[in-house]
């Protein structure tokens, strides 16, 4: 039986339409499950959106409307979108799913009878827009002396009656837990970030609300509903069949990768092992914090107005050709930038000028002058040499993937395309075609081996334009199938006139 991998996307939170940091998301997270497939590997892949919270309540109440209404329309543009991007999720999620209900009210009955859940009085400062409470220390002077949250959003002083959780109790050992797992927060710089959160101690959490009924209600105590980001990281356990369905829990449960933006790493390695660790449940096996996405450089922002809408962009360029410029330009991890001229530019030279233009002057040579067919020719070591490396740009893709080195991992899937084209030229099958045919037929059929090999590499990165492409190839050895004239694969984009 297959190894089973099980990757998620953090979900996201519908009070908005999606932006181009939800897709990139998505993509990336979609391109390692695919990669995964291809490895072997039994694939859950799961995304979706996270619909309760305070943060609901107050944007449908704004637009005349239920909170449920809100998280109806709103997920409906993420799953649309998910469909668009050519996202091969498994499960698409909903926090208002009535199994995610369940979920989540056996790991807060777990928790309370581990002892780590009581009832006290909350006083202190809670951001809606980040739907996270922070402390006294964290927080910094915004402009004419207004506190913010760390990541710059408003806070608001708030007092109620509130269930706490134990995470004062969990210090040492998740300290214990990153200690022995160095490789449970990724990259490195989130580790160092949450470690030294850490070790400045904990405070216990806050983990119910009485102010609005718009969440999983906490078994046993009328009134109050559970705080967004307990049955928003349960979704990961839902999904995997918790706690109803231990075949299915045994197999994909821990998960794989918990692939999220940077700014939520803090609820997922520290909220949701302690959770976890308090349910007795075992912890994912990775934690993976990717960086933002800027525009130009500058962070997006609907104030400033230079917030961008995949579909758009996806419309205009090319689902495949807006997913290989953000997993080959952005270095996995860190931050990075885009704009039309760059996923222009990366797109033709990479796709089109080198991939695309090696793939359609073969095809189309073969079609117009061996009758679509390549037969047997006289092989020389300038073939070998290329194969061997294609072989090794290949090797080198497969590598970084396993690692999460995305954009290294194309990079060094070019230097095969790269060897190709140098490939082509030198050995030039139309001056062969007069001089020596045998000859010709040969280096044909290198290319097609090697074009084919290329294709399937990258096919978890531009899924739709590897699969047009290898239909024109043909089944891998069929000595009956006749290359027709090629369509071309990536053609040549155009700048947007209003870019």
């Amino acid at each position: 039986m297959a190894e089973p991998f099980y990757i998620t996307t953090a979900i996201h939170y519908p009070n908005g339409r999606p932006h181009i940091g939800h897709a990139y998301e998505m993509i990336a997270a979609d391109a390692i499950a695919r990669f995964q497939r291809a490895q072997g590997r039994d694939v859950f892949f799961q995304t979706g959106t996270d619909e309760h919270g305070l943060k609901m309540v107050k944007t449908a109440r704004e637009r005349d409307m239920t909170a449920r209404e809100l998280a109806d329309e709103m997920s409906g543009y993420f799953s649309e979108m998910a469909e668009k991007l050519d996202i091969s999720s498994d499960r698409f999620i909903r926090t208002s799913e009535a199994d995610h209900y369940k979920a989540s009210q056996a790991i807060w009955q777990a928790m309370a009878d581990a002892g780590d859940l009581y009832l006290d009085r909350y006083e202190g400062w809670y951001s809606v827009r980040d739907e996270a409470f922070y402390e006294e220390k964290e927080l910094v002077e915004g402009e004419g002396g207004v506190k913010l949250s760390p990541q710059g959003t408003p806070v608001e002083w708030t007092a109620e009656e509130t269930w706490f959780f134990r995470l004062s109790k969990y210090q040492q050992p998740l300290l214990d837990l990153y200690a022995a797992n160095p490789d449970f927060i990724r990259p490195e710089s989130r580790r160092n970030e949450i470690l030294r959160f850490v070790e400045g101690g904990l405070a216990d959490l806050s983990v119910s609300r009485t102010s609005f009924d718009w969440g999983v209600p906490v078994p046993g105590s009328p009134g109050h509903v559970m705080y967004v980001w307990v049955d928003a990281l349960t979704n990961y356990l839902t999904g995997a069949g918790y706690p109803d369905d231990s075949a299915r829990l045994a197999r994909y449960w821990p998960a794989d990768i918990h692939l999220i933006g940077k700014d939520i790493v803090r609820f997922h390695t520290v909220y949701w092992p302690a959770f976890l660790m308090s349910a007795k449940i075992a912890l994912p096996k990775q934690v993976f914090g990717h960086g933002f996405l800027l525009n130009r450089g500058e962070k997006m922002s609907k104030s400033v107005g230079n917030v961008v809408d995949p579909m758009a962009l996806a419309e205009y360029y090319g689902v495949d050709a807006l997913r290989y410029f953000l997993l080959r330009d952005v270095s996995f991890g860190n931050d990075g930038t885009f704009s039309d001229e760059a996923i222009v530019t990366r797109a033709n030279a990479d796709l089109s000028n080198s991939f695309g233009n090696l793939a359609q002057r073969t095809l189309a040579f073969i079609a117009k002058n061996c009758d679509g067919r390549v037969e047997a020719g006289r092989a020389e070591e300038a073939d070998a040499v290329l194969l061997a490396e294609v072989d090794t740009a290949c090797a080198g893709f497969t590598r970084a993937f396993e690692d999460l080195a995305l954009s290294q991992g194309v990079e060094l899937w070019m230097t095969g395309v790269f060897a190709c084209n140098q490939y082509i030229d030198a050995q030039a099958p139309w001056g062969l075609r007069k001089t020596d045919p045998e000859r010709m037929h040969a280096v044909l059929g290198t290319l097609l081996r090697a074009i084919r090999r290329l294709a399937v590499t990258i096919a978890p990165v531009v899924p739709g334009s590897a699969a047009k492409l290898l239909a024109q190839l043909g089944p891998d050895g069929d000595r009956d199938f006749r290359i027709a004239p090629p369509t071309p694969i990536f053609p040549r984009l155009e700048l947007k006139e209003d870019a």
